[in-house]
């Protein structure tokens, strides 16, 4: 796939997510949350062209901070999602507005370290991007679990009478 292509994937797959998102969900708080991303970041990090090995200072340092800012983003997600009881003691989730802009600035960061890496003709790898995407997942379900757990239990509606 060419590189537009790739691009064009990569927004339609954060269209849907951020879409997913914002509808009311269920949440298995028992559910292995790490598996998915760890097989992501996994892959990712078998790639030998995840560092340019040209401009391997440059490269990394890119990684890197693509890196930090998805560990931002990750937090952000995971705290600007809501989160409650249902009646029947199951926790819910929904994002917010503000997940939606967490994701836009998630975006233009990107989009701007890649620009950064274009203009110093650093090869950058789809793999930095499922990495990233790895990092995002792990510390979003992190976040949203960990608050999770902290709600108060709900009482059975019998006990409210």
């Amino acid at each position: 796939m060419g590189s537009i292509t790739n691009i064009l994937v990569g927004l339609a797959v954060v269209v849907l997510v951020v879409q997913r998102q914002m509808r009311v969900q269920r949440l298995d708080t028992e559910r292995r949350f790490w598996l998915l991303p760890l097989i992501l970041g996994a892959l990712a990090l078998r790639d030998p062209r995840l560092v340019d090995h040209q401009h391997t200072a440059l490269s990394a340092g890119l990684l890197a901070a693509g890196l930090v800012a998805v560990l931002a983003m990750g937090t952000a997600w995971g705290w600007t999602v809501r989160i409650w009881r249902d009646s029947d003691g199951s926790v819910l989730v929904k994002g917010t507005r503000a997940t939606v802009a967490a994701w836009c600035g998630m975006i233009a960061v990107r989009i701007g370290l890649y620009a950064v890496g274009a203009a110093l003709h650093v090869h950058q790898a789809g793999s930095s991007l499922m990495l990233g995407m790895a990092v995002l997942l792990l510390v979003r379900s992190f976040v949203v679990n960990w608050r999770a757990r902290s709600l108060e239990p709900s009482r059975p509606a019998a006990a409210l009478h």
